[in-house]
């Protein structure tokens, strides 16, 4: 469905002298720079998959995704999205295909949400019984229904970006392009979207290329991650895979019966060199992966405890490592 060969994309950025006497220079002759910004990428994009592309900033996410929904064109290298040529900007794609970024609107401010996808209707050709039909299975799975007569302007931010999501599937597209659709977003509005979007391509075999900074997003939407640093991809495959590969520690969770005995408990894990923090009346103690279930049942041995847990160690501690690992200032 989404298919990349090679992809590269290079801009041609002002040099900036310092200094007020390299500002004036700079207004009558001006130096400039190439910037790589995405380095000969190779990626495919099934239907039905939700791919997470993460890296730090500047790493070329957003510049890949723009590429791939056609608002800029490549230097060099091919892509194919259902068939097409994406910066061809090919009607017959751009009726298949949607972009939502999170800082970026497309709904009009002053006019209510219900109006914005009639205009979005005309222009998509969207015929009245599958427009009538989506409105009402958008409106309800983000639980915004009651919002659609409201101006945009006077919505909160996570029912915008609700109805940016429901502007974006109005049509039905085949690929949904998301660059950091939950950022700003409060806690509720996060977990909202995610768990439409997972019942959404349940329901519907789209293809789906997701940016974003937020972990969660990446752990409950996708399987498989793409990380890219400075242009160039440094890993592609799934999480599980990431975490078999790179996981060092584990995390256990213990709550002791009593506190009678934290000086014990806390002696014996400095004594092992574990790394440990008591909050909350719990431990949290982070144990060498291997070691995880053998170390649990030493401390069942040495103390009554309540309840235990335990726990991976969170992705985004290891998508850090592997970033450190590679070079990449954080």
């Amino acid at each position: 469905m989404i298919q990349v060969e090679n992809l590269k994309k290079t801009f041609r950025v002002h040099k900036k002298e310092p200094g007020l006497k390299g500002s004036i220079k700079s207004l009558f002759s001006r130096k400039w720079i190439e910037k790589k910004a995405v380095k000969g990428v190779s990626l495919n994009v099934s239907s039905g998959e939700i791919l997470g592309l993460i890296g730090a900033n500047g790493a070329g996410k957003t510049t890949l995704v723009k590429m791939l929904s056609g608002i800029i064109s490549p230097t060099s290298g091919e892509a194919s999205v259902l068939g097409h040529v994406p910066w061809k900007r090919k009607d017959e794609m751009r009726r298949q295909i949607a972009l939502v970024m999170g800082q970026k609107a497309q709904l009009w401010w002053d006019l209510p949400a219900a109006d914005c996808f009639l205009l979005l209707k005309e222009i998509y050709e969207i015929p009245d019984d599958l427009y009538h039909q989506n409105i009402q299975k958008l409106s309800e799975g983000l639980g915004v229904t009651d919002l659609l007569t409201t101006q945009i302007r006077r919505l909160s931010l996570g029912e915008r970006m609700k109805m940016e999501l429901m502007a974006a599937l109005l049509h039905s597209p085949k690929v949904l392009f998301l660059d950091e659709p939950t950022i700003g977003l409060d806690l509720n509005a996060q977990k909202a979207i995610r768990k439409f979007l997972l019942n959404y391509i349940r329901e519907n075999e789209v293809a789906i290329i997701l940016t974003s900074h937020y972990m969660e997003d990446i752990e409950q939407l996708c399987k498989r991650i793409v990380i890219l640093s400075d242009g160039e991809i440094i890993y592609d495959g799934e999480i599980s895979s990431v975490i078999e590969k790179y996981a060092t520690y584990k995390i256990l969770t213990i709550t002791p019966e009593d506190d009678d005995a934290k000086e014990r408990q806390e002696k014996l894990f400095h004594q092992k060199g574990y790394e440990f923090e008591f909050c909350d009346g719990r431990w949290k103690i982070k144990v060498p992966r291997n070691e995880a279930s053998a170390i649990a049942a030493e401390i069942f041995k040495e103390f009554r405890v309540t309840d235990v847990n335990l726990e991976e160690q969170e992705i985004s501690d290891i998508i850090s490592f592997i970033l450190r690992e590679k070079g990449v200032r954080l």
